[in-house]
C-alpha cells in the first residue's frame, strides 16, 4: 500500500477521532534537530515561544534526514494523537497535505505578507491548493564542498571547480596519506554527494529532467554513465571506515584535520562554528565542483497538524513566530543555512552565508533554483527511497556504472506505479 493511500485511510479514521492535542498554551514538536549545532538553533525558537508564555514539548527523534521521524510521525497519526507541529521536507509536506490532515495557515500568511518574501520555488512545497499549510524556517543549500584550509595551503592546492580538478586534487592528498573526503556511509549522505555529481556533470536541466521529471532518456543516458563512474572514484577516496557514520561526525574528521574535505549542507557550518573556527576562513565553502551558478535547496518546515480547534490559536502563533524576521534571522545565523525570507538583510551573517544568498538570487534569475532528491525535494518518497537504494548498493559494491544506471531506470519506473 502507498504511503498516500495510507495516509488517505488515516485522515479519515484517525485524524477524524480529533487529535488529542496538548493544552492550549503548548506546543509539541516532533523533529531530528538533535545534533550539537541543530539543537543549539531550535533553542532559538524555544527561548522565543517562551516569551510568549507558550510551552515547548519536545519530541526529538534522532537520524540525518528524518527518516526514523517520519516513522515516528506515522505511527503517532495513526494512533489518532499527531503533534501540534512537525518538523517536514518539502515533499513530505505535500504528501501530507494531499491527505488532508494538515491545518490551514493562510490567514496568517495572508496578514503578514509571506508570498511576497518566500521564493516561488519553496512556496511550491509551502502550498497546497491555494493554501498555506506549512511554515519554512530556512533555506539550505546541500551543494557545498567544504574545504580544510590549513590542509589545502599546506599542500598547495586550490579549491577544485571541476570534478577533474577535484579527483586530481584527491589524488594528491591520498599520496601525502590524508583521507582526501569526509563521508559517511547512509543513504542520505550517499545521495547528497550522488545529487552534486549529478548536477556537475550535466548541469542544471540534465539534474531536472533526470531526477526532478524521472526522465528514461536522462536517466539511460551516457551522461548517468558518467555519474556513476565518478561516484565509483568518490569511493575510492574516502576511509575505509566510513560505513554508517553520522554527517556531523565526518565534519568532525574535517575540523580536525583528518580529512580534506566534505559534500555536505550548510547545517555543518553549525559545527564549525561550536568547534571554534571560521566559516569561509579555517573551512572554506565552495559550490560542489561544476555546481556554480546552480543552486540545490531543501527547506525544513514546520507543519502544523489539524488538531482541536482549542489549540488552533496557538498553532497560529508557532508560524508568526517561525516566520517572523527577528526568528528567521537568529535561527539562521545559528543553523547555518539562509533564511527562508529573502528581505533579511545579509549583513550579520558569515561569509558562507553571504554567499549563498548572492547565488540564490543569481539562480533564481537562471532558473536553476532546484529541489534537492537527497534531502526530500525532488520526487516522492517511494521514488526517492528506490533511487537511495540503487545509489548506496553501487557505492558499496563493484557493481558497474553501466549495470547501475539499468537498475536505477527500473527502480524509478517501478517506484512510479
Amino acid at each position: 500500500m502507498t504511503f498516500k493511500k495510507t495516509a488517505g485511510i488515516l485522515t479519515g479514521a484517525a485524524l477524524g477521532c480529533a487529535a488529542t492535542a496538548a493544552s492550549a498554551q503548548s506546543v509539541e514538536v516532533l523533529h531530528w534537530w538533535t545534533a550539537g549545532g541543530e539543537a543549539a538553533a531550535l533553542n532559538v525558537l524555544k527561548e522565543d515561544l517562551a516569551s510568549k508564555d507558550i510551552d515547548w514539548q519536545d519530541m526529538p527523534v534522532a537520524g540525518g534526514a528524518g527518516e526514523a521521524a517520519s516513522t515516528a510521525l506515522k505511527a503517532r497519526v495513526t494512533a489518532g494523537n499527531p503533534p501540534t507541529a512537525a518538523q517536514l521536507l518539502g515533499m513530505q509536506v505535500r504528501e501530507w497535505a494531499e491527505a488532508g490532515a494538515l491545518g490551514d495557515l493562510t490567514s496568517v500568511a495572508e496578514e503578514e505578507s509571506w508570498g511576497d518574501v518566500v521564493p516561488a520555488a519553496v512556496q511550491e512545497f509551502a502550498t497546497h491548493d491555494g493554501a498555506w499549510v506549512a511554515a519554512p524556517v530556512n533555506i539550505h543549500r546541500p551543494n557545498w564542498l567544504w574545504i580544510n584550509a590549513k590542509i589545502f595551503e599546506e599542500q598547495g592546492l586550490e579549491p577544485p571547480t571541476t570534478w577533474e580538478e577535484f579527483n586530481a586534487a584527491a589524488t594528491q592528498l591520498q599520496e601525502a596519506g590524508i583521507t582526501p573526503l569526509a563521508h559517511g556511509g547512509q543513504p542520505w549522505q550517499d545521495t547528497t554527494v550522488f545529487d552534486d555529481v549529478v548536477l556537475g556533470i550535466g548541469g542544471p536541466d540534465f539534474y531536472r529532467s533526470a531526477i526532478i521529471e524521472g526522465d528514461p532518456e536522462a536517466l539511460s543516458s551516457e551522461t548517468m554513465v558518467q555519474v556513476f563512474d565518478q561516484m565509483r572514484t568518490l569511493r575510492g577516496f574516502v576511509d575505509e571506515n566510513f560505513s554508517g557514520r553520522d554527517w556531523n561526525l565526518a565534519t568532525a574528521m574535517l575540523l580536525n584535520g583528518e580529512a580534506a574535505m566534505q559534500l555536505m549542507g550548510d547545517w555543518a557550518k553549525g559545527e564549525i562554528v561550536r568547534a571554534d573556527m571560521v566559516p569561509g576562513e579555517d573551512i572554506l565553502c565552495v559550490p560542489a565542483p561544476g555546481t556554480d551558478g546552480a543552486y540545490l535547496f531543501n527547506t525544513d518546515f514546520f507543519a502544523l497538524f489539524d488538531v482541536s480547534e482549542d489549540n488552533r490559536e496557538t498553532q497560529q502563533e508557532l508560524a508568526r513566530s517561525v516566520m517572523s524576521p527577528e526568528f528567521q534571522k537568529e535561527f539562521n545565523l545559528v543553523k547555518g543555512s539562509i533564511p527562508a525570507r529573502t528581505d533579511i538583510p545579509g549583513d550579520d551573517f558569515d561569509a558562507c552565508a553571504q554567499t549563498a544568498m548572492e547565488d540564490i538570487a543569481e539562480a533564481q534569475e537562471n532558473d536553476a533554483l532546484l529541489g534537492s532528491l537527497a534531502h526530500g525535494h525532488a520526487q516522492t518518497s517511494a521514488v526517492q527511497r528506490a533511487i537511495f537504494d540503487v545509489v548506496t548498493e553501487h557505492f558499496n559494491s563493484d557493481m558497474s556504472s553501466e549495470d547501475a544506471v539499468e537498475e536505477l531506470q527500473i527502480a524509478v519506473e517501478s517506484a512510479q506505479m
